[in-house]
C-alpha cells in the first residue's frame, strides 16, 4: 500500500519511501478496522517539514468502478505515522483494498 502510494513525486517523498522498509503497524484503530498507526524505527531519516496528511489522493473503487472510498496516509514529524482508509457506504470495509483498486494523484 504505501510503495503504491509514495510511489508519486512530492515534497518529501523519497525520504518517506526509505522509510518503508523501517516500518510497522503498532495499533489498529478499532475492532475489525483496517486503519492502522505507524512506527519508523528510529534512526530512519525523517522527511523534512512533512506532517498531516500527505498531499496525495488515493481514491478507491469497487469492482463495478464506482467511488468507494480513500485511502489517506498521515506523517508525523517526517515520519509515516498512520493509514486510514476511508470508505463511503454503510458497511465499513474488513481489509485494505487490493492495489488495483487503487488511484494515485498528487493534490495539486
Amino acid at each position: 500500500m504505501l510503495d503504491l502510494i509514495l510511489d508519486r513525486e512530492f515534497p518529501g517523498a523519497a525520504e518517506l519511501r526509505a522509510q518503508i522498509d523501517f516500518v510497522r503497524v503498532v495499533a489498529q484503530w478499532g475492532v475489525g478496522s483496517p486503519s492502522v498507526d505507524l512506527e519508523v524505527l528510529e534512526g530512519t531519516p525523517r522527511s523534512p517539514g512533512v506532517t498531516g496528511v500527505l498531499p496525495v489522493d488515493a481514491t478507491v473503487t469497487d469492482e463495478d468502478g464506482s467511488l468507494f472510498g480513500e485511502i489517506i496516509v498521515w506523517a508525523t514529524e517526517g515520519h509515516l505515522s498512520a493509514i486510514e482508509y476511508v470508505w463511503y457506504g454503510d458497511e465499513p470495509p474488513t481489509g485494505l483494498p487490493a492495489p488495483e483498486m487503487i488511484t494515485v494523484e498528487v493534490r495539486a
